[in-house]
């Protein structure tokens, strides 16, 4: 079963953390790499530019412990989080170059890609502090192929405000989008870029919904199973159906149950329930998957992309038939980035 993933951070392990990253991407070295692709069948899907707040390879032990305490982080210099944005774009133009992945900017080349022997890429800007009040930089990746974009990581940006990794509290932390947040977003419509509320308030959600937009959380779960700030209320992933968006099963431990958050530790039935719940929810055409692959600690049987089969055949004993389960790995999103691309 070939995987199109609403998430990973792939990018952001290279750029932090390799000094020749067409190299280490054919190695088997992190969760996603052409190794563990080809030995799970992961097909490609939105891999993120995301701005660290230092350049140091990526330590998700701090994940793994349980009962996270972490204080949200201050905002990000747009020059410093622009450096970080393009040298990931650039990443991603040479694995391109040597024929690993397609930065796909249209429905014809991503049928195409995610049927090749190589990766299909999606760029996604993961948090848009790299971008001022003027939108330019906007423009700039949207040239350098950027065709997906969430105003905020967990942290606040002059668009919007994030929510902070905190659990027994939903997403009604903070203000919506700004002024200059609403201007973004409806550049962002006019160009053809997708707007992913993953990370933002519950506010800024609604706000997204209320511009006329799909709404779109690429890797977040069910509130109800997992009492965080990173969730969805049964509302919003109901909202999520009804405006014909999608929402991507999140990987990380710390979202997919209480246990989860407390312990550090999960395992598959951990997915199945929210995948259960977020199917009852949005329906079965908006529900997909969104890992957090190199950007988050992953439950037991899912070390790497190279485990996705474990995933899809807990899917089948729990009973899910195989036109669904297509759905899930790879329909749903290919349907619905086929509207948007256009």
């Amino acid at each position: 079963m070939r995987v199109f993933d609403g998430h990973n951070d792939a990018l952001g392990r290279l750029w932090c953390g390799s000094d020749d990253p067409v190299r280490d991407f054919a190695q088997p070295v992190g969760h996603i790499n052409m190794p563990h692709a080809a030995a799970g069948g992961f097909g490609g899907g939105f891999f993120a530019l995301y701005s660290p707040g230092k350049r140091a390879p990526f330590d998700l032990s701090i994940f793994e412990g349980g009962d996270l305490e972490l204080p949200m982080p201050t905002a990000l210099p747009e020059r410093q989080a622009l450096v970080a944005a393009i040298g990931q774009a650039g990443i991603a133009a040479q694995l391109q170059s040597a024929g690993y992945i397609d930065i796909c900017t249209d429905a014809q080349t991503l049928g195409r890609s995610f049927v090749s022997d190589r990766l299909t890429c999606v760029l996604h800007l993961e948090g848009a502090d790299c971008i001022g009040s003027d939108l330019l930089a906007l423009d700039a990746l949207f040239a350098m192929g950027l065709r997906s974009l969430g105003p905020v990581w967990s942290r606040h940006t002059i668009f919007g405000q994030g929510v902070p990794f905190e659990n027994n509290t939903d997403g009604d932390t903070g203000a919506g989008l700004t002024a200059d947040g609403k201007r973004l977003i409806a550049r962002c419509a006019e160009l053809g870029v997708m707007i992913d509320t993953s990370h933002l308030t519950m506010k800024g959600f609604w706000d997204v919904g209320e511009a006329g937009l799909p709404l779109v959380a690429t890797h977040s779960n069910a509130w109800e199973l997992a009492r965080n700030a990173r969730n969805l209320t049964d509302a919003q992933l109901r909202a999520i159906g009804e405006t014909k968006g999608m929402a991507g099963l999140n990987f990380a431990t710390l979202f997919l149950s209480d246990d989860g958050w407390r312990t550090g530790k999960a395992g598959l039935e951990d997915c199945l329930r929210q995948l259960d719940h977020m199917l009852e929810m949005a329906g079965e055409d908006h529900v997909g998957l969104g890992s957090d692959f190199d950007g988050a600690p992953m439950p037991e049987g899912i070390d790497h992309a190279g485990d996705l089969p474990n995933l899809v055949e807990a899917m089948r004993q729990h009973g899910y038939g195989e036109a669904l389960i297509t759905k899930i790995c790879n329909e749903n999103w290919l349907a619905f980035l086929s509207r948007h691309l256009g």
